[in-house]
């Protein structure tokens, strides 16, 4: 394989994970290269709609990559309490202090996480970036894959690691199997202001099969995740935003006040997505590329920065051979069970509370967990891994 500059590893995809781990990878000295296909927009003054709940692992692994310190405090929200209601009297409070710990996740806005990533990227400068960026083929052979770019660069690669999202080129070019699952709804997304003080509380409800949870962010200002079927996300997204509030408002019984719509309502589609093994001979897959999970427990990113940091990890005690595949199934063990747990627990919570018939049950047993405070220390460690 010849007639390309050479890396040992080729990222694709330069989204939250995948530009995490190609900094992660650079830092540790070996010849990496990023692909992506458009450039990261700068963060804009209106509040993102698109957010994600940080867990205490997966920011200490991006201050140890140099991003995390270059968000503005100003736009990050700690998350103190979680509130979880049922559909009749059930409850769970899980509580950071009671726990033992500062905070169970921080509130951080997509856009401006992605930004302070490449800002890292671009200081460290360790990394070969190329965006934009159009793949049009790979071509693997024993000495390594040969990528070819739409303006004629060609790159060769001892890895491949694939951050390209859910509809991964790299998996099906790979030939790694998966199936999906879709959920039969959306999620809807919103941001609002709010009359009371949510004093660092996330919020959570389960009703009729949806799930609705209200995230806080800095100052009177909420944002919204409501899972529900596809025909009630698409008539939520229609309304006008003086009505979305108002719905919003009831769903939640008021707990926040009076709300005002601060943006467009968005919503995407919910599935479960199974990869059978996330690597091959020269390749391996992170994020949403190599798992799908439903939102309720907010831990699809995490599971990508888990992802990130264990190849890179890996790779620390493998820098000769990154391609290798009993290399890269050392990768795949050590991400088998955090995967499959979390897929577990949210696919049966979503199918425990989508049973009408199940009500009864859900909600003894989430006044049950309430009574047991240890028991709630573990939910509380565990969300935060």
């Amino acid at each position: 394989m010849t007639g390309g500059a050479r890396f040992q590893v080729v990222v694709v995809g330069a989204g939250l994970v995948g530009t995490a781990a190609a900094l992660a990878l650079s830092r540790l000295g070996l010849r990496v290269a990023l692909v992506e296909r458009q450039p990261a927009q700068a963060p804009i003054e209106a509040w993102d709609t698109r957010i994600y709940a940080i867990s205490p692992a997966s920011q200490r692994f991006l201050e140890r990559i140099g991003a995390w310190s270059r968000l503005d405090a100003g736009r990050i929200q700690p998350v103190y309490r979680m509130d979880v209601a049922g559909d009749a009297e059930g409850t769970v409070r899980l509580d950071a202090y009671q726990a033992g710990v500062p905070h169970l996740a921080t509130i951080v806005e997509s856009g401006r996480l992605q930004h302070a990533l490449w800002q890292a990227i671009a200081a460290d400068g360790s990394a070969t970036l190329h965006c934009p960026a159009t793949i049009t083929a790979f071509e693997r052979d024993e000495a390594g894959t040969r990528i070819a770019l739409a303006d004629g660069t060609t790159l060769e690669a001892e890895l491949v690691v694939g951050a390209d999202g859910a509809a991964s080129r790299v998996r099906d070019w790979a030939g790694l199997a998966t199936t999906t699952i879709p959920y039969g709804q959306s999620g809807v997304v919103a941001n609002f202001a709010c009359a009371q003080p949510h004093r660092g509380t996330a919020f959570q409800w389960f009703f009729d099969g949806d799930i609705l949870a209200w995230l806080p962010l800095p100052g009177n200002r909420m944002s919204m995740v409501w899972s529900t079927d596809t025909v009630h996300a698409e008539e939520l997204v229609a309304l006008a935003p003086s009505v979305l509030a108002e719905a919003v408002q009831a769903a939640g019984h008021d707990r926040l006040g009076t709300l005002q719509a601060l943006t467009a309502a968005a919503a995407f589609p919910l599935r479960l997505m199974r990869v059978e093994t996330p690597v091959a001979a020269g390749v391996a897959l992170i994020g949403d590329a190599a798992h799908g999970v439903h939102p309720l427990a907010g831990q699809g990113v995490n599971l990508g920065f888990g992802d990130a940091e264990a190849l890179v990890e890996v790779l620390a005690q493998h820098r000769r051979m990154p391609g290798d595949l009993r290399v890269l199934e050392a990768y795949a063990r050590r991400r088998a069970e955090p995967v499959q747990r979390m897929q577990a627990v949210t696919d049966g919570l979503h199918h425990l509370f989508a049973a009408p018939r199940a009500a009864g049950l859900r909600n003894a047993g989430m006044a049950l967990v309430d009574r047991l405070p240890p028991l709630k220390a573990v939910l509380v460690r565990e969300a935060m891994s």
